[in-house]
């Protein structure tokens, strides 16, 4: 086996197929990165048997063969070499040298005979533009747990209806919601699946410049797929049950307010300099002006206040929110208005997008965020 190919086409290959790659594993064949060279190129694939990934390279293939090497090793040598260059790969026997210009390493193979088969991609449910599903992917994630003693939480639930895909995440305390269009297979097609947040959002970024990503999310042995620009990807769903978002979602509210989004994020900023852990910021609506508050009220701890320009529609309310969900919020809407609909103190309220104060909210994003009490 013996090949030459573009060392930064190669280094970015080789990133793509082995960020799956387990640093340690029961199968230590798995931390082995699966390298096939035809007449076609070169296909890269790694996996840690939970999540796949592989990338096509155009390369120079003098000899045809297949080679296991060690993933992690073969990515830090890539990335050190200089860039703009040509690597040069031949294995003999149990051994693998890569040369770049002067600079050459040699590195053991792995019994390639002994690697467990990697999944199948699922067919193809339809497509949708890298751009529109990294942007909706990150405004989701956001809402999704970490915690992985509970898996349902830590999943990203995609809801197909036709043309619109839904995306929803939350960690009980707080819900994205994202509603996006996209080309599907059929129709009239209806699917859902629960897709680890991690795989999504990483997938989703990776493949962001792509003119089209193609999703599979009807495959066998509850696979999703993700493929572009001459990667690939699967995972496997979560076995998990979401909880029924949509009926947590408020049909009303009494109070509506309109507030330049970063003019809020800069108070909410500037407010959490003073607050310990747990101590919620409090913002007081009125009719024209924000109130954002934090800090102790008996004069042992540091307090502070900020002023931003406000319009609300509705009664004056005070709610109490964990800062940090409150910032994820209105970072997440990318509108310069940010438009927060409430009910009462203890309840749920619902922070949308819209262009400017006289325009309609844009709902295809709504970020629900459960109040502190006080």
């Amino acid at each position: 086996m013996k090949f030459q190919v573009d060392r930064d086409l190669m280094a970015d290959a080789v990133s793509w197929a082995s960020r799956t790659l387990p640093s340690k594993s029961t199968q230590p064949l798995l931390t082995g990165l699966h390298i096939v060279a035809s007449t076609d190129g070169l296909t890269l694939s790694g996996s840690d048997a939970d999540v796949s990934a592989r990338a096509h390279v155009d390369a120079t293939v003098i000899e045809t063969g297949t080679v296991l090497v060690p993933g992690r090793l073969l990515a830090d040598i890539t990335k050190s070499l200089p860039s703009s260059s040509t690597i040069d790969i031949a294995v003999e026997g149990s051994r693998a040298k890569i040369t770049c210009g002067r600079s050459s390493f040699t590195i053991p193979t792995m019994p390639v005979a002994e690697y467990p088969p990697l999944p199948t991609m699922p067919d193809a449910s339809g497509t949708v533009s890298g751009s529109v599903l990294a942007n909706a992917v990150s405004q989701v994630v956001i809402a999704a747990s970490r915690d992985e003693t509970l898996p349902a939480f830590t999943g990203i639930k995609v809801d197909v209806d036709g043309s619109t895909i839904t995306l929803a995440a939350t960690d009980r305390y707080r819900l994205a919601v994202r509603e996006l269009q996209w080309s599907p297979a059929s129709p009239s097609l209806e699917t859902h699946a629960l897709v680890p947040a991690k795989f999504l959002s990483e997938s989703a970024k990776s493949l962001a410049t792509g003119e089209q990503v193609t999703l599979a999310l009807t495959g066998n042995e509850s696979l999703v797929g993700i493929e572009g620009q001459g990667r690939q990807t699967t995972s496997r769903m979560l076995a998990a049950d979401f909880p029924k978002y949509r009926t947590l979602l408020p049909t009303e509210s009494t109070s509506i307010a309109q507030i330049n989004t970063h003019a809020l994020i800069d108070a909410v900023k500037r407010v959490a300099l003073v607050l310990e852990r747990e101590i919620p910021v409090r913002v007081q609506f009125t009719k024209n002006e924000a109130i954002v508050r934090g800090g102790g009220s008996t004069g042992e701890l540091a307090e502070a206040e900020a002023f931003v320009e406000c319009a609300l529609t509705g009664d004056d309310i005070t709610i109490a929110f964990n800062h940090q969900y409150l910032l994820d919020g209105l970072s997440a809407i990318d509108a310069s208005t940010a438009v927060i609909s409430m009910t009462t103190a203890i309840r749920p309220a619902v922070i949308t997008g819209a262009a400017d104060v006289d325009a309609t909210p844009d709902d295809t994003f709504k970020y629900l965020l459960m109040p502190i009490r006080q």
